[in-house]
């Protein structure tokens, strides 16, 4: 969003209202997000979390600086991970699986609420707001509307984005969690091993765009779904 800011890509309050749903996000959000991997865990059978601070919805116990300034800067960033001990699982392959997909889970619940106050909007003060959606852009007189638009537009955006971010099957990410489920011992055990290398590879694909189309396709997916299921309840 700062980076848009800089490079002329956004009008201020566009900027503004970007990084409004950012701060939303981060200080909610992402405490959400690491929230329901504490509260499956400890469901499941892993008791360590209530031990370790983490079962709180308090942003200072989740909070990752360096995390948090990559979602304001690339639109993707982290909170710290919660720890979590599968040997207090009885089947920790399953469990721990379970456990990771609360997180994306939290992001598209976060996405659906802002979806639903987004379609109320339309539907009781249609004159408040511009038209939104034109080919993936939003449109219409920048009016206070618009600019109210464009952060819950933004916030929904962002959320689908981390959901489907953090599904990529690849440590740490939750989506590795899940993979580990399908996968021999000692692949994973290869997996870990490598750990750093895999990192470091991810990031240079990340920063290097190529992974740019495929997540922008999957994350507008996911926001043009939340965006229809959440205007059914209003006509949509």
């Amino acid at each position: 969003m700062l980076l848009s800011l800089i490079r002329g890509e956004l009008d201020t309050g566009s900027a503004l209202a970007g990084i409004v749903a950012v701060l939303l996000i981060v200080f909610l959000v992402l405490p959400f997000h690491e929230w329901a991997h504490a509260f499956m865990a400890l469901k499941l059978g892993d008791t360590s979390v209530k031990y370790r601070g983490r079962l709180t919805l308090n942003p200072l116990a989740h909070i990752d600086p360096l995390g948090s300034l990559a979602l304001l800067l690339f639109g993707f960033g982290w909170a710290k991970p919660v720890p979590i001990d599968p040997r207090n699982f009885k089947r920790p392959k399953l469990y721990m699986a379970i456990t990771a997909l609360m997180g994306p889970v939290a992001n598209t619940v976060a996405a659906v609420f802002g979806g639903l106050i987004f379609n109320a909007l339309y539907t009781f003060a249609p004159d408040f707001v511009p038209w939104f959606y034109s080919n993936g852009a939003l449109v219409g007189e920048k009016n206070i509307g618009y600019y109210v638009v464009f952060f819950l537009y933004y916030y929904i955006q962002i959320n689908c984005f981390l959901a489907v971010f953090n599904l990529i099957p690849i440590p740490p990410l939750d989506g590795s969690k899940v993979l580990f489920m399908f996968l021999p011992d000692k692949w994973i055990n290869a997996v870990y091993r490598y750990q750093m290398y895999i990192s470091i590879a991810f990031m240079a694909l990340i920063f290097s765009r190529v992974l740019s189309a495929p997540l922008s396709f999957l994350g507008g997916g996911l926001t043009d779904g939340v965006l229809w299921l959440t205007a059914l309840p209003f006509g949509g």
